[in-house]
């Protein structure tokens, strides 16, 4: 077995799932650190560094999402995959509004879990990459990848690694449709019709961030049967 030299967090008050997550994980050639509740997990989180984190929403103490959220403010980059038996888009919107990246649903394969692992662990390499690339800029829309903004009309937006990809996947289409299919591959790097309900609260979240009036969005348009569309000028034509 390869060491891979990342460090993962796995939280979750579940002792079996917790304990058989951490085995088939380092087996898998990851170092892993554990945190049976909430509370725990957000204070390791916080005085350590890790490449990634997964996370159980319903646990005692402090609930999945309140610890995403924290980590969130503090750590704004590091990826989080939520792990729970809610599975509601509902509850999914929660989590990506707490500001997961993704979302998996107990029960799971663990070779489910790698997959979403390596996934993220990959998109959080490009943004590091992209750091070093120039500043892409169309009409109003100009993306600091340094930083992981957005500048709108020079207002500056901060945007979860996600939306930033979402964003920057965008870029590379202007004034063209990107189907849900190409987001999901260049975004997340696999896909299902499952996470086609992913891309849309996703879509959603960066809407909200990009536009001053999302029932009439100015740059960021769904093309109806394919995708969505970018019109940094600020014209659609359907």
């Amino acid at each position: 077995m390869e060491k891979i030299n990342k460090r993962l967090l796995i939280v979750d008050d579940d002792k079996q799932i917790r304990e058989l997550l951490a085995f088939d994980i380092a087996q898998s050639g990851y170092i892993v650190d554990t945190a049976l509740d909430g509370q725990e997990g957000l204070k390791k989180a916080l005085e350590n560094n890790y490449d990634l984190i997964l996370l159980d929403v319903m646990m005692p103490k402090m609930n999945g999402y309140d610890v995403c959220k924290n980590i969130r403010i503090a750590k704004p980059d590091i990826p989080i995959l939520l792990l729970t038996a809610k599975g509601t888009i509902e509850d999914k919107t929660q989590g990506f509004d707490c500001g997961a990246d993704d979302y998996l649903i107990k029960p799971f394969e663990i070779q489910e879990v790698l997959l979403r692992i390596r996934a993220l662990l990959r998109r959080g390499e490009s943004s590091q990459k992209q750091a070093t690339k120039e500043v892409l800029r169309a009409g109003d829309i100009e993306i600091l990848p340094d930083s992981l903004e957005a500048l709108i009309l020079d207002k500056k937006v901060k945007l979860t690694p996600t939306e930033f990809e979402i964003l920057y996947c965008m870029m590379q289409h202007i004034n063209s449709p990107v189907t849900l299919a190409t987001l999901l591959d260049e975004v997340w790097g696999y896909g299902s019709d499952e996470d086609v309900r992913m891309v849309r609260v996703h879509v959603g979240g960066l809407r909200q961030k990009i536009e001053q009036n999302t029932r009439n969005p100015k740059y960021l348009h769904t093309v109806v049967n394919v995708g969505y569309k970018l019109t940094p000028f600020g014209s659609f034509e359907e």
